[in-house]
């Protein structure tokens, strides 16, 4: 029993009812809409022995860097290993055992071979790109879609989401012009792809383009909001046009609103929740009682230790809301973490550990001593996930603990170097001025 795509893939163990609903969670995915878990589980229901919807189940699970959904991840991994398969279909098996396993590179590494023998295998272009995202690898982000995009065409189900990830890919790797047409061609044939649609936003945040951003999120938001899961990171985006415009009112409004209104217990979502607020403090704006609300979701995930990006932004809820145990907990979790033997074991050694110290060392106003853990770990700051705009918060934070610190020279590098990269930002144009009433006092 088996299954042809539109593409000619074969889907061992699936009937045309199952398929039908392995479908429609390859287009929720591709758009970031809906309920892709439900429509998989509907698939398995049908098909038991339908080894991909297994797979691509287990994908979702891994891709959450939640602890909990990590064990699911495994359970659809032994779920997926006893069913017959293609040899595709097992490099998928085998990525997912992988992943699940918190071994992230590797499973970077199979998905990438699947690619280059089925360059129309959009799950394995997607799932691919996603963990090129959470390691931080700019250039495969690129790579891995631009060496499958000439066996692509217009029509074929799935282009869309095929151009907005080489879009993102594009931006990650500078390459603005380019990454902003794929984006805008994304759009233009399926304007719900929510990646395509935070692709572009991502480069007119790089060119510090803050109102052509908020146009291009505010020109059709019921296509990227609507039965959305991108949607409270796309209203991040949003949110940074308005900060780097000093426009904090409207920053607060978002946050209160689409960003933070329902309070939501996932870390991906928590961790804009935080990335907003922490800049909001490192522009001495008061945030009233939000950092308590937000610390308290973060609490359960305090000992997780699984994802340091997520760890950073946990600390800086625990910093905002004067919360001393989380943070011990915290740090506890990433000492254990970095003696596994898992990828997070480099990623909390690199980068996450010094950071984390960092922002708790920036909440205890040891500036100096902020600055110190954060200077060495900027140019490798990607190997903890990410992009350029969530890392910024790096640098944002290495300014302003220099200007609080009273560093005057160190702060007039840091201005100048920001300026140059980002010349059109009021937000450059303000750390300059404050650089140089720190040297004049």
């Amino acid at each position: 029993m088996a299954v042809k795509d539109a593409f000619g893939l074969t889907y061992s163990g699936a009937t045309d009812t199952g398929f039908s609903s392995y479908g429609r969670a390859v287009h929720e995915l591709q758009c970031f809409i809906g309920d892709p878990v439900a429509s998989v589980d509907s698939a398995i229901a049908d098909d038991p022995g339908f080894v991909m919807a297994h797979v691509f189940k287990g994908y979702l699970f891994g891709l959450a860097t939640e602890r909990e959904a990590t064990a699911v991840a495994r359970s659809c991994h032994q779920a997926a290993l006893p069913l017959a398969g293609t040899t595709r279909e097992q490099a998928h098996v085998s990525a997912l055992g992988h992943l699940a396993e918190g071994r992230w590179h590797e499973a970077a590494r199979i998905l990438e071979d699947i690619a280059i023998d089925n360059p129309l295998d959009g799950l394995a272009l997607q799932v691919g790109h996603q963990i090129d995202f959470f390691t931080g690898n700019a250039r495969m982000l690129r790579d891995r879609i631009g060496r499958a995009l000439p066996a692509w065409k217009r029509g074929m189900p799935g282009y869309h989401a095929v151009l907005g990830m080489q879009a993102f890919g594009l931006e990650e790797m500078g390459d603005y012009a380019r990454a902003e047409s794929f984006g805008r061609q994304a759009i233009a044939i399926e304007p719900r792809d929510g990646w395509a649609q935070h692709a572009v936003a991502h480069v007119m945040e790089m060119q510090s383009r803050q109102r052509d951003g908020i146009a291009w999120m505010r020109a059709n938001p019921q296509a990227w909001t609507k039965d959305s899961f991108l949607k409270i990171h796309n209203w991040w985006h949003l949110a940074l046009f308005h900060y780097d415009l000093g426009e904090t009112d409207e920053v607060l409004k978002l946050y209160d609103g689409p960003i933070y209104g329902d309070r939501s217990t996932l870390a991906l979502n928590m961790v804009d929740a935080s990335a907003i607020l922490w800049r909001l403090h490192l522009g001495h704006v008061d945030v009233g009682d939000r950092w308590a609300a937000l610390a308290a979701n973060w609490m359960p995930k305090a000992a997780a230790g699984n994802y340091a990006f997520n760890d950073a932004h946990a600390m800086m809820a625990f910093v905002g809301a004067g919360l001393e145990a989380p943070a011990r907990t915290l740090l506890e979790a990433q000492r254990e973490a970095m003696d596994d033997s898992d990828d997070n074991a480099a990623f909390t050694r690199d980068v996450g550990h010094p950071l984390t110290l960092a922002v708790k060392a920036f909440g205890a106003g040891n500036y100096d001593e902020a600055a110190r853990l954060i200077r060495p770990i900027r140019s490798i700051a990607h190997r903890f996930g990410g992009s350029h705009a969530q890392r910024d918060v790096i640098d944002l934070t290495l300014i302003e603990a220099a200007l609080r610190a009273g560093d005057g020279a160190l702060a007039r590098a840091l201005a100048a170097e920001r300026q140059l990269a980002r010349p059109e930002s009021p937000l450059s144009a303000l750390f300059s001025r404050s650089a140089a009433d720190l040297s004049e006092n």
